[in-house]
């Protein structure tokens, strides 16, 4: 098969097309013929080394796919209602840029019906980070206040349009104007350009001063002070990536007399039983929106495969909406 390898940690130019033996799928698992893979923030970091996969993962970068099934357990499959030829998308641990990758089938979920493969590579990362974390973590509810750090993003795109269908009220911070007016087209109530405002104090406005429920934060470092300014009391911080540093302060007398929650949690290393019981909050409360469109894909760019490093490139410059996306 083809694939796409880090052939050392370093620039754009360690990522390169080689020629590897098909995987085999093992007890558990199918084997995916992709025609879609995901670009997403951990694979740039893996490329600079900063973020090696977890034990027993393929080396190669890559966290979702979609495409068709092409081999797997036999037994496991028809339990799981999967056949051979079945169109899904899958979250995995690694290997997923590349024409053959392996995956847990308690991972997989169905390509959405009218959805092509390039918007169902775009669904596995985001929606199985959006809901273990702001939803099953952080435990929104119908008529709370959601406030998504980065809601341009691929995460965040998700989170915004998750959230609004399940009956939260969303919230966001972004670095444009184009960036804001994509968000509220998204659905988005109130979207804040933080190189402009004082997003605690756009936040306390538009909540009469209550502050939101849920922040959902990708920076922590100073964000995480300021996070705790904005949320209500009971509220619930959940960390999910630092791109802001892993220092941080904070009030924490605010948090004893206030009763907030600072949590975070990374998905990748967590057990294929923890996802598989994702997939299965997905599957009931989520695809049912993504089959009516409720939730759509939001694509800033589909690629050949083979131009991974243009993908990071565009991934590392921020200028993205949504999700980049790489074909074979």
């Amino acid at each position: 098969m083809k694939a796409i390898a880090i052939t050392r940690p370093g620039g754009l130019e360690v990522l390169q097309l080689i020629e590897r033996p098909d995987p085999v799928a093992g007890i558990g698992e199918c084997l995916i013929a992709v025609e879609a893979y995901g670009i997403n923030r951990p694979d740039v970091l893996q490329r600079k080394g900063a973020y090696p996969p977890p034990a027993g993962a393929s080396d190669l970068p890559g966290l979702e796919v979609a495409g068709r099934i092409v081999a797997g357990d036999a037994e496991a499959l028809a339990a799981s209602g999967f056949k051979l030829g079945d169109a899904v998308c899958a979250l995995v641990a690694g290997g997923g840029y590349a024409e053959l990758c392996v995956a847990p089938i308690g991972q997989c979920l169905p390509v959405p019906a009218g959805w092509s493969m390039a918007e169902a590579a775009s669904l596995p990362e985001t929606c199985f980070t959006v809901w273990s974390n702001v939803f099953a973590r952080a435990a929104l509810q119908p008529g709370e206040s959601l406030l998504v750090h980065g809601g341009s993003s691929g995460i965040g795109v998700t989170a915004i349009q998750m959230a609004k269908a399940l009956g939260s009220r969303v919230l966001v911070t972004v670095g444009s104007a184009a960036k804001a007016e994509a968000c509220l087209k998204l659905g988005a109530d109130v979207a804040i350009n933080y190189r402009e405002q004082d997003f605690v104090a756009e936040v306390k406005a538009a909540t009469a001063g209550r502050g939101v429920d849920v922040i959902l934060d990708m920076v922590a470092g100073s964000y995480v002070e300021r996070g705790v300014q904005c949320l209500a009391d009971d509220g619930r911080m959940v960390i999910i990536a630092v791109q802001g540093g892993v220092e941080a302060r904070f009030d924490a007398g605010a948090v004893l007399r206030r009763r907030l929650t600072i949590s975070g949690s990374t998905l990748r290393p967590r057990s294929q039983a923890y996802k598989a019981g994702v997939a299965e909050a997905l599957r009931e409360r989520v695809w049912p929106l993504l089959a009516a469109r409720e939730i759509s894909p939001v694509l800033y760019r589909q690629m050949p495969a083979a131009q991974a490093a243009e993908a990071h490139a565009l991934m590392e410059s921020g200028e993205h909406i949504g999700k980049i996306v790489l074909t074979w």
